[in-house]
């Protein structure tokens, strides 16, 4: 019989995937409670908590185990997770990824950084910080990126057999996909033996601080805009949707740049920078600047539309968005 590592005061052991729309996150929980269900014999149960159903947008999948004698009577979201999935670092911008964690709780990062860096970065008391490079993994084996984020869950959770996820796997795309079920596989594999983790205590005299819900309001009758006014429309210059980017950005060569527009014309997001300048011949034409990634999410559409491969797709490396960012011109007036 599988016993659980721990639980809480209801008797579940909790998981919680923090994700965007397209790292599969909703796959994956599902695929985690089955495993645990048919292969380990627990009860369990899977869902998610979304916005629009769009890639990019913020998903939360949450997934509860507990005894075969235990009821699920709850199918409230997880706000005290003994593991935090991370399958977006840069989520960490926008949302508290690792909040209700105790102090030895597991969180689980796609990153290229180490521990010690994401610690700080999280800003994390105690607990385990465990790494995997998913994106490059999921790159490398032409796969999705929840294939070795699971990996690097079951690795975590020891009471889950790797076996049994390997078989829902297969189960999940021989059918439909075939040509998927060996890349699928060895993301897995790579995903559970590739992670590297680190432990961190808490400082002498130092006290996780208080839990507060996800949802408990901000701003209340005392502390919100007069009016109601909305203090970051979607609109609004202080919009960022580089949290969206799943891995890949364009990078702009002006060299190869005839300023066709084409890339324009695709993208959703209004990225490119442009700016009247004289041609040749002395007459005023407009000529692509560069891009502005606060509000580029990856799409690659512009790369696809590029005539002359002055726009390629690449991994995006810590730091060059904001090294290589041409702000719009209404950007720079407010600043």
């Amino acid at each position: 019989m599988v016993t659980l590592p721990k639980t809480n005061e209801l008797g579940f052991f909790e998981i919680r995937l923090e994700s965007i729309g397209g790292l599969g996150a909703n796959l994956a929980g599902k695929m985690l409670a089955e495993a645990g269900v048919v292969g380990a014999g627990l009860n369990g149960v899977s869902f998610s908590s979304y916005g629009s159903e769009k890639k990019g947008s913020a998903v939360k999948a949450h997934i509860r185990f507990c005894d075969i004698d235990t009821n699920i009577r709850d199918t409230s979201p997880v706000e005290r997770p003994h593991v935090v999935g991370i399958f977006h670092e840069s989520l960490s911008k926008t949302v508290n990824v690792v909040s209700g964690i105790y102090e030895d709780s597991l969180v689980l990062v796609n990153s290229v950084k180490s521990p010690e860096e994401l610690k700080e970065k999280l800003k994390m008391m105690g607990g385990t910080i465990a790494v995997i490079d998913a994106i490059g993994i999921s790159l490398e084996e032409k796969n999705r990126v929840n294939m070795a984020m699971l990996g690097a869950l079951f690795r975590l959770c020891p009471f889950l057999d790797p076996e049994i996820m390997k078989n829902v796997i297969r189960k999940s795309l021989e059918k439909k996909y075939p040509q998927a079920v060996q890349p699928a596989l060895n993301t897995f594999e790579r995903g559970f033996n590739e992670v590297q983790f680190q432990s961190f205590a808490l400082a002498e005299g130092q006290e996780m601080p208080s839990f507060v819900r996800q949802d408990t309001p901000v701003l209340g009758y005392a502390t919100q805009p007069m009016g109601g006014t909305i203090t970051n429309p979607g609109n609004s210059i202080l919009k960022d949707l580089s949290i969206s980017r799943a891995g890949m950005m364009p990078h702009f060569d002006d060299d190869k740049c005839i300023h066709c527009a084409a890339c324009d014309n695709v993208c959703p997001d209004f990225c490119f920078v442009w700016d009247e300048q004289a041609d040749k011949k002395g007459r005023p034409q407009m000529f692509l600047q560069g891009i502005d990634y606060q509000y580029c999410k990856g799409c690659l559409k512009c790369v696809q539309a590029c005539p002359t491969e002055a726009l390629s797709g690449a991994r995006e490396a810590e730091g060059y968005a904001e090294e290589h960012r041409v702000p719009h011109r209404f950007d720079l007036a407010v600043k």
